[in-house]
């Protein structure tokens, strides 16, 4: 229980969370964003992790600290490439154990409903699921595991996977610096990125009700 409300914690206050690495660690703080981008992005039992609601901060705090465009340009880079590493490491992960773990009971490190809606997305919208997951939690971070087991020809996985690491990352981070610290939204930062978070599961709740329905 404990373990839930830090998670919710984090995610309700991740623009003070990132000021407070940014002024402990400083430059340092550019690390941290790409670890945290890639193994929310390349290790499967790692979902939980913030993506969208974390580059929109980032973006916001760059604004706060730097009027420079060259940084903020520099921060998405270097997170694009995070993203784009993190599905490629995935996609190997399932290509190359996939099978294994799941046949051998590696099924306890993974939560079964969100294997099989990624599956079902999969299946649904083929390669595409690639760039369209980048902007749905938890389906993000299963669908190159899936691409992977389902052994989908690479060169095609990776063009998805540059498409859609780039314009993910370049979306939030640019909507976050253009918008982060209007006066409007500082104020309402926590609704915001709430926000953020339903908008961003809501067609996953849509596609499992219609499943359901």
């Amino acid at each position: 229980m404990e373990i839930i409300y830090s998670l919710i914690d984090l995610f309700l206050h991740l623009d003070l969370h990132i000021q407070t690495i940014f002024s402990e660690y400083g430059t340092g703080i550019y690390l941290i964003l790409f670890l945290i981008i890639f193994c929310e992005t390349g290790l499967v039992v790692m979902p939980f992790l913030p993506g969208d609601s974390l580059l929109f901060a980032a973006g916001a705090l760059f604004a706060s600290v730097t009027t420079e465009p060259s940084s903020v340009l520099g921060l998405t880079i270097l997170l694009s490439i995070a993203a784009i590493l993190g599905d490629a490491v995935n996609y190997t992960i399932g290509a190359r154990m996939g099978q294994q773990i799941l046949s051998s009971g590696g099924w306890r490190y993974l939560n079964r409903d969100h294997l099989h809606r990624a599956e079902a997305f999969y299946k649904k919208h083929g390669g595409k699921t690639i760039i369209i997951a980048r902007f749905l939690p938890i389906v993000r971070t299963f669908a190159p595991f899936v691409a992977g087991c389902g052994k989908m020809d690479y060169r095609r996985f990776a063009s998805y996977n540059i498409i859609g690491g780039i314009v993910w990352v370049a979306l939030f981070i640019f909507t976050g610096y253009f918008f982060g610290n209007l006066p409007v939204v500082k104020q309402n930062f926590k609704l915001v990125i709430l926000a953020i978070i339903i908008l961003s599961i809501l067609p996953v709740v849509i596609e499992f009700a219609k499943k359901r329905a």
